[in-house]
């Protein structure tokens, strides 16, 4: 505890204000982007929840369970800016990291996902970038999502910033499989072989987890029809 007081000590009498002060100036514009990119989460948000109130009202149904949003950490854009071999400043992180902000749609059924995409590319302020359709073409790994890359325009106090968001769509079967997944893939004191069953497993159970999916939005359909 002393040895620790006394490094302390050490590191702020070799640390003077001037270097203090140097360091600050260079994260505030990084935490000033990063706050463009936590607004643009809140407005994508927003706009899942008036369609999800929408189809309540209009409907009587919320297709939309549960919502999560998520921002990368610092030390992952720097990671992923040096393992793409892109330079490290703003305008760079701009243009070449497109899932800095990400929202996370969680649905009953597949029909909702395809449904809130078309609805929320409708709106008249949102610029679709990219799609990749993991739903109608999964990964070899079984992995199942529909991913939209899109601009949307936050407003601040002098102007309008079109800002990049990734919106992943998927069911709560999708969503529970690539939760599993990718904690398995994260634990690195597997040995090969059983990673390589688990692999396996993990695809056979992506199948079935499409499978229900299916069963159950047609048990659903049927309902409706007879109501």
């Amino acid at each position: 505890m002393i040895k620790a007081q006394i490094r302390d000590q050490l590191i702020k009498g070799l640390i003077d204000d001037n270097v203090i002060d140097l360091f600050q100036r260079n994260m505030m514009p990084l935490n000033q982007l990063m706050s463009y990119y936590r607004c643009a989460i809140m407005e994508v948000e927003t706009k899942f929840k008036v369609l999800n109130e929408q189809f309540s009202l209009q409907y009587d149904r919320n297709p939309i369970e549960t919502i999560k949003s998520r921002l990368k950490s610092p030390e992952g854009i720097v990671k992923k800016l040096k393992r793409k071999g892109f330079p490290f400043s703003l305008d760079s992180i701009e243009e070449n990291i497109n899932d800095i902000a990400g929202i996370r749609v969680i649905c009953s059924f597949t029909e909702d996902i395809y449904l809130l995409a078309e609805c929320l590319l409708q709106q008249d302020d949102i610029t679709l970038v990219e799609v990749k359709d993991y739903i109608r073409h999964p990964k070899e790994s079984g992995y199942r999502s529909l991913h939209l890359i899109i601009e949307v325009p936050i407003f601040l106090e002098n102007e309008k910033k079109n800002m990049k968001v990734e919106v992943q769509l998927r069911t709560i079967a999708m969503d529970f499989w690539a939760s599993l997944e990718h904690k398995l893939r994260y634990k690195k004191d597997i040995p090969q072989e059983e990673a390589d069953i688990l692999a396996k497993n993990l695809v056979e159970c992506a199948e079935i987890s499409a499978d229900l999916d299916n069963r159950m939005e047609q048990i659903r359909n049927k309902i409706l029809k007879n109501s």
